[in-house]
């Protein structure tokens, strides 16, 4: 805990409290603590047993979960994470990138603020968990607390999850502090104007630009939508506003959809089934992609995209695949990011 005292003519028997502060909390989707049997079945057990991601009736789902599913699928996800696990600080690549993000933000906030403003990353799954970071901001006395969860486009499988987490973590005190959430940014002029200058970094000569870019999400299956997530509708908007921020024709920046998951139809097209149908039956020879729904590089990215549907794409013929990498930690994207947490602070600082 940080400085903390007695409140003014408090009795002698009255705890000490810590200093107010303002918190501000940012949480991404999660990540195992190791790429071994036991981490990864700990990891994917916590993940799809959320009813928000897999909303099966448990009844069924679990002894399926806790049965077939465990029983391989650690292995086979603890092998595709060990082809892009951070050796040097073993951990993942989304847990590395995430608090640097963090750690850039909170240089920012105590540049101006001091240590009147307390700046932590969570979780939804694995850790740093969401519960246990509350319960540290609420123990260094954050009376106020900002959630951000760093999904871009709304849907319940992330950012209503991430919600739930919090909420629930919440529920949990004694002296509940006051909060706010913040709103999805799928469509901000500073958001869409850092993926597109993402994009020119990848590609700086006009003459060396790819035939096509695709703006690969991740999925949900089709019935999500047509129950009302918007996840859809908003990713669309994303790829519409970032091909009209580059200039670019309505035929070279495409939507898709990736990580498909069980036997029913999904958000398609699907990425890996895309790629190839573009070099196969349209000839495309020269792509790059882009992953607009993620705020840091992860398994989705570094080994799904820049690995599986690469090699879909090459294997059909294509010849030159650009991965571009999410924003990260990069300048612009922390600049991004502090403004939408300083509008959303507005009356707290």
């Amino acid at each position: 805990m940080l400085d903390a005292t007695r409140p003014t003519h408090a009795p002698a028997e009255h705890p000490a409290l810590p200093t107010s502060r303002v918190g501000i909390l940012v949480a991404n989707l999660g990540t195992p603590d190791g790429t071994d049997y036991r981490s990864m079945r700990r990891y994917l057990s916590e993940f799809l047993s959320d009813r928000r991601v897999v909303d099966t009736n448990p009844m069924i789902w679990q002894p399926i979960l806790q049965g077939i599913i465990l029983s391989t699928r650690p292995q086979k996800s603890g092998a595709a994470y060990r082809s892009i696990w951070n050796e040097e600080m073993n951990e993942s690549p989304l847990r590395t990138i995430t608090r640097a993000q963090t750690e850039a933000l909170r240089q920012r906030f105590a540049a101006q603020h001091g240590d009147a403003v307390q700046v932590e990353f969570c979780m939804r799954y694995g850790n740093p968990s969401t519960a246990s970071v509350v319960r540290k901001m609420v123990e260094n006395g954050c009376r106020k607390i900002l959630f951000f969860p760093l999904y871009p486009q709304y849907a319940g499988a992330t950012s209503a999850t991430a919600n739930d987490a919090f909420f629930k973590a919440l529920g949990r005190e004694k002296w509940q502090p006051t909060a706010r959430v913040v709103d999805p940014y799928f469509d901000r002029p500073d958001y869409i104007q850092a993926l597109a200058n993402s994009v020119r970094r990848a590609h700086p000569d006009p003459e060396n630009r790819p035939e096509v870019l695709v703006c690969s999400y991740h999925g949900l299956p089709k019935r999500y939508l047509l129950e009302g997530d918007p996840y859809h509708c908003q990713c669309q908007k994303t790829t519409r506003l970032l091909r009209e921020a580059l200039g670019w024709e309505n035929t070279r920046v495409v939507t898709t959809f990736q990580s498909v998951f069980g036997r029913e139809e999904w958000l398609k097209p699907y990425t890996v089934e895309e790629v190839a149908r573009l070099a196969k039956d349209e000839g495309v020879r020269k792509l790059s992609i882009c992953a607009p729904a993620f705020s840091a590089d992860c398994i989705e990215t570094l080994e799904e995209i820049n690995e599986e549907i690469r090699e879909s794409f090459e294997h059909a013929g294509g010849e030159t695949f650009t991965y571009i990498p999410c924003l990260n930690d990069h300048a612009e994207h922390v600049d991004m990011l502090e403004r939408v947490i300083r509008e959303n602070l507005s009356g707290w600082l």
